[in-house]
């Protein structure tokens, strides 16, 4: 294989260049040098990538789900004898350390084909008795489906929405993440090499006007993105006039939430988890730390601690355990926060600084004395930002954590069973964790309430979002009407 793709897009089951497409730089975040320049889709390459995945989808849908599913577990077999070429290549996209990609990336996306590829065989109706009449419903897929995805996870989104849409028969475009572009392309590639029909998965580039022309195409029968809140308002806006399904996994402002009789260590490992995991990079980060009072000092002692042991440098390095922002935009805007959490009074307990090394690395920062109105505890930051606040009691860290616009992901360490299921049940979030953080496993659905999205990415759930239901109704005696 090689490690690089060939040209800016894959469609119809082979690499396609069009160099009169604006550049967009791949700059790779540890060096902040440009190590390629792709090319975003014209008009023509859009149009070919349309035309493809609706003439594929046709014969595709027709493939029993088995064959479907074989297809599947086919590519994720192929990631993972390559999953060390691939992890370089998301390192290199990302500037995520090659100790996380390894084990998270490539790994993840083949665990979504497998899984979904086990699954492809079980789609099936039911058979609904009415006396001699009866009733049998049909899941069919919806046809083509736009993927839209977000520069944190190429590999794992790529595959996310491929593997559910592809196991219900639907063919997909897909457009990475401008900032992140490499990725989707190998998956792409090894789709084919599967044995996935061309033009069933499809990968284009682009800015934003490349994503509005997909997802307002009227031959598009589903928009699922991965995204921020804003971009994700104007995505469903735009899907919503031609009455398309939409799933959307956006932003959130997470809690989590350790009780004083936690195990004070694996909270510890579940905040640095929740927040400086991908370099704070992670849409369901658990950014308020609300901590019991009791335990608050020994929390931040602690906390401070093992955030000795971070470990900074070339990230494809396997002993590098914190990798650089993915841009220096994005670094720019994490230092913002940062500035804005001195000026509001929180008290900064460790880091804040960018690190002297080349590309666009800051350090895993720490604030405590937070409060719930500052603007470092309401607005996402998406970088190595923890916000610890404390409080008192169960009802009180309750309703504070419950109370923003975002719903995606919460979170509790306690050692009490009955309260921690009581947490759980009164999280206004879509994901929630006990005793542990930011765990996704591709059997559980993920994704968020409120302003952080709308349906739900993994586990049986996706199939429910990737296909429709046809009700058939038969009638077994003769017909009467009253004239």
């Amino acid at each position: 294989m090689q490690t690089q793709p060939t040209a800016s897009h894959f469609i119809n089951g082979a690499y396609v260049e069009d160099k009169s497409g604006e550049d967009i730089r791949v700059v790779y975040p540890a060096t902040g040098e440009v190590i390629a320049t792709l090319h975003a889709a014209t008009p023509a390459i859009i149009e070919q990538a349309l035309a493809s995945a609706r003439a594929a989808q046709k014969e595709w849908a027709k493939w029993t789900g088995t064959e479907r599913g074989r297809v599947l577990r086919r590519a994720s077999e192929i990631m993972r004898e390559r999953n060390h070429d691939l992890s370089v290549l998301e390192t290199y996209d990302t500037g995520k350390p090659y100790q996380e990609t390894s084990v998270v990336d490539a790994t993840s996306g083949a665990d979504a084909l497998e899984y979904f590829g086990g699954l492809a065989a079980a789609i099936t109706g039911e058979h609904i008795q009415l006396g001699d009449d009866f009733v049998y419903t049909r899941r069919e897929p919806l046809g083509l489906c736009v993927g839209i995805g977000a520069w944190n996870y190429p590999t794992q989104i790529a595959c996310w929405k491929a593997a559910p849409a592809l196991a219900c028969g639907n063919a997909m475009v897909f457009k990475p993440s401008e900032t992140t572009p490499l990725c989707a392309l190998k998956v792409a590639e090894i789709m084919i090499e599967a044995g996935a029909p061309a033009g069933v998965y499809n990968v284009i580039q682009g800015y934003g006007a490349v994503g509005a022309s997909l997802i307002t195409d009227p031959r598009v029968d589903k928009v699922s993105l991965t995204g921020s809140v804003p971009t994700g308002r104007k995505v469903y806006a735009a899907a919503a006039e031609g009455i398309r399904h939409v799933t959307m996994e956006l932003g959130g402002k997470s809690p989590l939430v350790i009780f004083d009789d936690a195990n004070l260590e694996n909270a510890v490992s579940g905040a640095i988890l929740g927040n400086f995991y991908s370099s704070g990079q992670v849409c369901s980060n658990g950014t308020r730390v609300f901590v019991q009072s009791g335990i608050k000092e020994a929390f931040l002692t602690r906390l401070t601690e093992r955030l000795k042991g971070v470990k900074m440098g070339d990230p494809q390095d396997p002993k590098v355990n914190f990798g650089p922002m993915v841009s220096e935009r994005q670094r720019d805007i994490v230092e913002g926060f940062i500035a804005k959490g001195k000026q509001e009074g929180a008290r900064l307990v460790t880091g804040g600084n960018r690190v002297d090394l080349p590309g666009f690395y800051l350090e895993p920062t720490v604030f405590a004395d937070v409060t719930d109105d500052m603007t470092i505890a309401t607005d996402e930051i998406f970088g190595p930002v923890m916000s610890v606040l404390s409080f008192e009691t169960e009802e009180e860290v309750l309703s504070r954590a419950n109370a923003t616009d975002f719903g995606l992901a919460a979170g509790v360490f306690t050692a009490d069973l009955t309260r921690a299921h009581r947490m759980a049940a009164g999280f206004e979030a879509g994901t929630c964790y006990i005793n542990t953080y930011n765990d996704a496993p591709v059997e559980a659905p993920f994704g968020g309430s409120k302003q952080s999205g709308v349906g739900r990415e993994n586990s049986k759930a996706a199939i429910e979002h990737y296909s429709q239901i046809k009700g058939v109704y038969v009638r077994m005696g003769d017909l009467e009407a009253p004239f």
